[in-house]
């Protein structure tokens, strides 16, 4: 609406904010844009059995998640095949009455992984940059309780490669104005797509 009356929005596009709302359309645009995703199944087939399939497939521990959500609801981690088809159903529960959408996605769980965040800016010209990290691994509930700056857990080379990775998916929905990439980061070093927060 703002666009059709010729008013400038303190935001990103209508179009990033479609892009991003939704993790599995957000993980298929930015892994075509060398940012890395985690390993697991994010297809139309959502039923039971399917998904029942390709988690074993994937290996325990896995991460039920809400395409549609937020906050940690709708999320399930998953440590052994026999809790596995009730938590999938509690997942399609939790995320139907919470986002109105049962889709899900499944996500291998990484064990004593950190939750890592970069600030980007963007404008309408095709640019975009990054403005350093912020540790935001103390949770409770999947809220961030502390968020510390800079992360103790980057190297000077982690930095820069996660740096790139924030800057690729800002550009890969052409993102304008300030935002968040989330991260997650493996004990391994191996650090993986989350989603974007797109900030007002």
């Amino acid at each position: 609406r703002c666009r059709e009356e010729a008013l400038i929005f303190i935001g990103p596009s209508p179009e990033a904010i479609y892009a991003m709302g939704d993790k599995k359309r957000a993980k298929e645009i930015v892994s075509k844009h060398n940012v890395p995703t985690i390993p697991g199944y994010n297809g139309a087939d959502q039923s039971v059995e399917t998904l029942s399939k390709e988690a074993i497939k994937i290996g325990f521990p896995i991460l039920l998640k809400a395409s549609a959500g937020g906050g940690g609801k709708g999320m399930r981690i998953v440590r052994e095949e026999k809790n596995l088809l009730k938590e999938i159903e509690a997942a399609k529960r939790e995320s139907l009455s919470a986002f109105g959408d049962d889709t899900l996605l499944i996500e291998k769980y990484f064990e004593s992984s950190r939750h890592i965040e970069f600030q980007i800016f963007g404008d309408k010209h095709g640019n975009a940059v990054h403005m350093f990290e912020r540790e935001c691994s103390v949770q409770r509930r999947y809220q961030k309780i502390i968020e510390e700056s800079p992360s103790p857990a980057l190297t000077s080379e982690l930095r820069a490669s996660m740096g790139a990775a924030a800057v690729n998916a800002a550009l890969s929905i052409n993102y304008d104005n300030a935002g968040t990439v989330e991260f997650i980061l493996a004990p391994d070093g191996e650090f993986f797509f989350l989603e974007v927060n797109t900030r007002l």
